[in-house]
């Protein structure tokens, strides 16, 4: 058996890493769970995608560092909630820290109880499917249990380190 050798690298930092991802354009996602008996919790991502759609799987990732990662881990669902051009603000809030990142936000319980994001263009609610711990950060791999999407409505998109809202759609 041959063995295929490893690719030759050069040095870079975790900040060049950081910099030559926010290339790559993301949409802009808060995603949300109810703890049992707890406050919600949400956060800011920009980390998800799609896994199979046989059975209907999406992943997305969280620091390992999180104060919210308690609360996703003990949250038997969660929802992804895919923001829409002018929900800007929205991202920006739950991106803080030491906040109430729900205090003025309209949302409402999803089929399992996280909160869904009024005016959100697609939701994906989600059961816990699979969790990885990889490097640092823990990839939660949802199924999805349902899914709506607003048609026509642009979404916020995520790239270079800024947000963009004015995009065809």
């Amino acid at each position: 058996m041959t063995s295929t050798p490893e690719p030759a690298t050069t040095p870079f930092t975790s900040d060049d890493l950081r910099a030559a991802l926010g290339q790559f354009a993301t949409g802009v996602t808060i995603i949300t769970a109810a703890p049992p008996g707890g406050a919600p919790v949400g956060l800011t991502a920009n980390s998800f995608n799609s896994v199979s759609l046989t059975p209907p799987l999406v992943l997305w990732s969280l620091s390992a560092q999180s104060g919210s990662l308690p609360g996703f881990q003990s949250a038997s669902h969660y929802a992804i909630n895919v923001l829409a051009a002018d929900q800007r603000q929205l991202a920006e809030r739950f991106a803080k820290r030491g906040i109430d990142r729900f205090d003025g936000v309209a949302w409402r319980p999803g089929l399992s109880g996280a909160p869904i994001i009024e005016g959100a263009v697609a939701v994906f609610e989600c059961s816990h499917h699979h969790q990885h711990r990889e490097g640092d950060h823990l990839i939660f791999i949802g199924k999805v249990a349902h899914c709506q999407r607003r048609v026509g409505v642009a979404p916020l998109v995520f790239h270079g380190g800024r947000f963009f809202s004015d995009l065809p759609f």
